[in-house]
Order: C-alpha cells, then structure tokens, then sequence
C-alpha cells in the first residue's frame, strides 16, 4: 500500500548509532570499521542497554578504546515536553518533541503483576489511515519516525520506570502511527528490545499491531520473528470497514483474513484480532455472524475494546449493548474472547487519542 507519509532525516553518523541499524547489522558495521565484536556489544549496551547518548558516556561505560572516538557521535535525543499520570488508574503519558519540532506521545501500560509496565511506542506523527475515530489520523502533519525516535521513547520511557522501582516487562507498537507503513524502523526498534542486553524484553511480549496491510504481514509472516501480531479490524464486512477504517478497507477483509491465518499456521499460535466495539456500529447479532463467518476455523483471540472518540461523535457499548454482543460472539465465534483495558482516559491516553498534545 503506497504511503504519503514523510521519512524522517538520518541523524549524524547514522551508520554507527546502535540504535538506527538492525543488531547484527550494527554489529557488522562496527567491526567492518576495527571494533572488536565485544566492544560493539558492550557499545550497544551502552547505548540501548543504559540510554547513554553521549560519547564520553559509551567510552566510559563500554571500554571500547579511545582510538575510536571519531567513530562515537554524541547521539540525539528526544526532548521530553511533559509526563503526566492518570489519577484514576496509574497510566503514565509522555510527550516528546523530536528535532523538527513535530511530537509524539509514549504510554506506560501498569500491568496486573506488581510493578510490571508494557511501554506503549509511536512509529509515526501522526496516521494516514484515517480511522474515523481515532484522533491521531486528525493530525495535519505526518512521517515516518526513524529507528532510532522509537527506540529513543522506550529508552526514556524505561529510565523513569526504573527511577520509580517497576521494571518494564513488555512493549506494544499501538501508539501513534501504522507500525507497518514504518516496517523496517520498526522491525529494527523491536530487535534492538528483544537482544541479549541489559533489560531485553522476551519476544513474546512485544506486540505489533496493524489495521491489516496484506503485504506487510506477509513479509512480518516469512521473517519468523519472536514478536506478536495484532490485526485492527474494525468490522467484519468491507462495507463497514469502508465506513469505519476507510484506507485499510481498500484491501477486502477476506484477504486480510487469509493473511492472518497464514501467520497463525506458520507461528502454531492464535493471531490476535483487536475490534473496537462503537455503540450502534459494530456490536450487533449480525456483526459476531459476520465475525464468525470471517473468522471460520482461523485460530484467533478476539480483544475487545471501547472505542475512545475525543469528537464525541463514536460512542463505547453500553454494558446491556456489550453483553449482548459478547453473548453472540459465544454462540457463533466459539473462539477465546477478552475484553482489553484502555486505559488514561483521564490524561488522553487511551486508544485512538493520543495526538501529540
């Protein structure tokens, strides 16, 4: 799918930042240039590991040599503008400026287990896939945000967290932006959290989350990554999606479907479809049909979430509207069924408003 969205601009000496390569790449690129494979290890450990930006901070911390201090930039940095927290239920947001002025918003996710958080990360400014109800896609300016920006939010993001006594235990790429029309950023942002250094995330607790771009998940499928898939869908008809989710509805949802199970087959593990349910939209008896219809024998979890529209114009289920729904998904879906939590309503920070505010 073509995508208007701007590329961010490289930031100095790109090709030795840790953070703007995918590992073994990075790792190749150091010794490519005479750093010692565990130098660049410990130098990657410097940077992603511990946050540190600065090239007397690596040469301090990473015992590379000094000889190697042109290969060292002083790293940039997001300038984080505010934090928030939810007086109602723990969520944490924050805001950052990148260096062309345009920001983006972060979410620490407080999980069930004491002092756990998943990290919520942007891959764009802003969406170009104009989800009617989300008010990331009113944005007026849109890119891509490089490897190094995402990973930057998370870097920040997990100092604070560890500043407070909690660790952090997952991370989901459900912030601002389509991961997939930001693919290789991403894929690199996910890689970088996942490999062996100080404070790595398990695989399986790192969640990319699409509004079903086919060919994306296709390339996601074949890659084999450790990381989970999670599929927007919206509805279950094209003529809805058309209305609800109008760029990725130019795809008919029985391929985005024949994606995904395609990735639950290659993985042996359910896919993850999330369905935001919208009070007279989607949360009919028709639509857990269509649903089971869709569906078929696709090994799936079906998360479902309230809808957050700041326009007022989508509203969530009411709970005898959600019960009902999720009564019918019973009868015909017969497949696992959650309700998620969006949570920070209080602070904009739950799904579909985050805006860079």
């Amino acid at each position: 799918m073509n995508s208007s969205v701007a590329q961010p601009a490289l930031c100095p000496a790109a090709q030795l930042d840790p953070r703007s390569l995918p590992p073994e790449a990075f790792l190749q690129a150091a010794q490519d240039a005479g750093v010692s494979a565990g130098a660049a290890r410990r130098w990657a450990g410097a940077v992603i590991g511990r946050g540190e930006c600065s090239a007397a901070a690596v040469l301090a911390t990473s015992q590379i040599g000094k000889r190697f201090r042109s290969l060292l930039p002083d790293l940039p940095a997001l300038r984080l503008c505010s934090h928030i927290r939810s007086e109602s239920d723990g969520f944490e947001k924050l805001l950052f400026e990148a260096q062309d002025g345009l920001r983006v918003e972060t979410v620490i996710i407080p999980l069930l287990r004491r002092g756990a958080v998943s990290i919520c990360l942007s891959s764009q400014v802003g969406c170009v896939m104009g989800c009617a109800f989300c008010a990331t896609a009113r944005m007026p300016t849109r890119r891509n945000l490089a490897a190094w920006e995402i990973l930057d939010q998370f870097i920040q993001a997990r100092g604070i967290v560890l500043a407070q006594g909690r660790r952090v235990t997952g991370a989901v790429f459900m912030g601002m932006g389509e991961p997939f029309l930001n693919f290789s950023s991403v894929m690199t942002a996910a890689q970088w959290l996942h490999f062996p250094l100080e404070h790595a995330i398990s695989g399986k607790a790192i969640t990319i989350s699409t509004v079903g771009l086919v060919d994306e998940i296709e390339r996601f499928t074949d890659m084999a990554l450790p990381f989970r898939l999670s599929i927007s869908l919206g509805a279950a008809t094209d003529e809805k999606r058309a209305r609800l989710v109008p760029v990725a509805a130019r795809t008919p949802v029985s391929r985005v479907m024949a994606a995904a199970r395609r990735h639950a087959l290659a993985r042996g593990d359910r896919v993850n479809l999330s369905y935001v349910c919208i009070s007279g939209e989607n949360v009919a008896e028709e639509d857990a049909l269509a649903l089971a219809a869709l569906v078929g024998d696709t090994p799936v979890r079906l998360d479902l979430i309230d809808v957050t529209d700041l326009s007022g114009r989508y509203l969530p289920p009411a709970a005898g509207e959600l019960k009902a729904f999720r009564d019918a998904l019973s009868r015909h879906l017969r497949q696992p069924v959650a309700r998620r939590y969006s949570g920070g309503s209080d602070i904009r920070a739950s799904c579909g408003s985050l805006a860079g505010i």
